[in-house]
């Protein structure tokens, strides 16, 4: 009888499977992660952030034509003719306070400050920087009422 010790096969590492199946389940995480991101960012309204975008974009256009030193009327009137129609949304955007006296005041309040620069527009830098400055601080006191 030999007695030779049976022929041990070698064994494989558990390791590799593991590391596959962790990385399998982060990466179906991730994927997971953004579908359910994109759809509670698809449940918001965009429509006030759309409103508020577009007034800081027009506002931010009138600062770069300061900058420029391009402050004719034709350059600044079509941003305060746009700041002024897209006001009219204010209240309709944010629904929810539509009917708080004081949200529409201040909504009011911008209103009659880009009524009052398109009846008398600004003719030079200082005067958009002036009607720059009244809009803007229109924006920042509803601003601070919404946000306290």
């Amino acid at each position: 009888m030999n007695s030779m010790p049976p022929t041990a096969t070698p064994r494989r590492s558990n390791a590799s499977r593991y590391l596959f199946m962790v990385l399998l389940g982060l990466a179906i995480g991730a994927v997971a992660t953004v579908m359910i991101m994109r759809a509670i960012d698809q449940r918001r309204d965009p429509y006030p952030g759309a409103v508020m975008h577009l007034m800081a974009a027009h506002m931010g256009q009138m600062k770069q034509s300061v900058t420029q030193n391009r402050c004719a009327a034709t350059d600044t009137l079509p941003h305060l003719q746009t700041l002024r129609l897209v006001s009219n949304d204010i209240e309709t955007a944010f629904g929810d306070m539509r009917d708080d006296a004081r949200f529409v005041q201040h909504a009011g309040d911008l209103r009659a400050a880009l009524d009052a620069s398109l009846a008398s527009p600004p003719l030079n830098c200082q005067g958009v920087q002036a009607v720059m400055s009244k809009v803007g601080q229109t924006c920042e006191s509803c601003h601070k009422y919404v946000h306290d």
